[in-house]
């Protein structure tokens, strides 16, 4: 919407230039014109075509200065801004006697190339000054602020604001993210969300109503633990659904996309926005598993070939142990083969250990090869 009124007040800006740019001519010029309107509209179809191209131009110089004004720390932006500010002022001062200086008719136009000059110089001269040495200028402020000096020295980032989608809202891991500290900054809950939540909640369906329901309560909780830290975000987005409108708030912002919704993360990554995936997150926790190390598993069920039982580590992740489809219900020390990641998750190969792989039986609780680790009994697999 802003980039369609750009475009158009650079139209009508070009149009009525060239269309009244007309009066301006030199009267012999004018004389001669035999159509002095068919002479405004050739000029202001000009003007109009050449105030489009300037405002296509205008909008990409635009989109550049706000990538750059996301990107750049607060208080380095607002230390530039000083630094112009006080560049501009001195330009004036000094201008100021200059201009006041009686200078005959030939050399007049000496006075404004002169205030051009110098407030484009002076003012240039204060920004790199400030992008200097304005870091400086933060620590007599606050000297004793560590965290304020390595942001000014550019070591750490600043927190970006965390915008989260239903999935992660009614997935419920966003809390103990939170409370582990993992996650800084602001944590921003888009409108469209809570209306989507709200729209779960009131569904007829017992499934969607309860996840409304379980979503809206977190959002609550979070509220009464972490105050202001959690922003609601009221802006109305246009676009065709959620995901849209999240991702429209996550350019404005400049803050990173929560979401557990892999096509969603895709989109973001696409449009270069930042995105946090929890299921990767989830993932890339896992406990890694080496060929060779020992464990203790217990096979809960069967595998899809010939003599294979299936057991879980504690992630959930599935091992597939040869020569263990008649050990059911028992626990074994084996010893990892190999892994397998997949695009759903990873698989963990292993075979028998010791007394087990030669016929012997080792019930729960019995002495085996490998570190225990627990087994999750007769579950799921992880769908990861």
């Amino acid at each position: 919407m802003v980039d369609s009124l750009i475009l158009l007040l650079f139209v009508i800006s070009g149009g009525a230039t060239g269309w009244l740019g007309v009066d301006l001519l030199p009267e012999p010029l004018l004389v001669q014109v035999n159509n002095p309107e068919g002479l405004r509209t050739v000029l202001g179809g000009f003007g109009a075509f050449f105030g489009l191209i300037a405002g296509f131009l205008f909008q990409q110089l635009r989109r550049r200065l706000m990538a750059q004004v996301r990107s750049v720390p607060t208080d380095l932006l607002v230390s530039r801004a000083v630094g112009l500010i006080l560049g501009l002022l001195v330009a004036n001062l000094l201008l100021a006697p200059i201009l006041l200086l009686p200078l005959p008719w030939e050399v007049v136009l000496v006075k404004p190339l002169a205030a051009v000059l110098s407030n484009v110089f002076f003012g240039v001269l204060g920004y790199n000054l400030a992008e200097v040495h304005g870091r400086t200028l933060l620590r007599l402020f606050n000297p004793t602020s560590t965290e304020a000096l390595l942001v000014a020295e550019g070591v750490l980032q600043p927190a970006s604001a965390k915008i989260l989608d239903t999935s992660v809202i009614i997935d419920g891991r966003i809390r103990g993210l939170l409370e582990s500290g993992l996650l800084e900054g602001q944590v921003i809950v888009a409108q469209c969300v809570i209306d989507e939540l709200q729209a779960l909640a009131d569904s007829g369906n017992g499934e969607k109503r309860g996840k409304g329901r379980r979503g809206l309560k977190l959002l609550s909780e979070l509220r009464e633990t972490y105050g202001r830290r959690l922003v609601v975000n009221s802006t109305r987005y246009e676009g065709n659904g959620v995901d849209d409108r999240l991702l429209s708030l996550t350019a404005d912002t400049g803050g990173t996309l929560l979401t557990a919704d892999y096509n969603l993360a895709k989109v973001a990554e696409v449009r270069e926005l930042k995105v946090l995936n929890l299921s990767e997150l989830v993932i890339a926790l896992r406990p890694e598993v080496q060929p060779g190390d020992g464990l203790q598993i217990k096979i809960v069920r069967e595998g899809k070939e010939a003599a294979q039982g299936v057991g879980y580590l504690e992630d959930g992740t599935m091992v597939v142990v040869e020569d263990a489809r008649s050990r059911i219900g028992e626990r074994l020390a084996v010893v990892i083969t190999g892994a397998l990641q997949t695009p759903t998750g990873r698989m963990v190969f292993a075979r028998a250990e010791g007394p087990a792989a030669a016929g012997g039986t080792e019930r729960s609780g019995g002495k085996g090869g490998g570190k225990p680790i627990g087994a999750r009994g007769h579950g799921t697999p992880d769908p990861r």
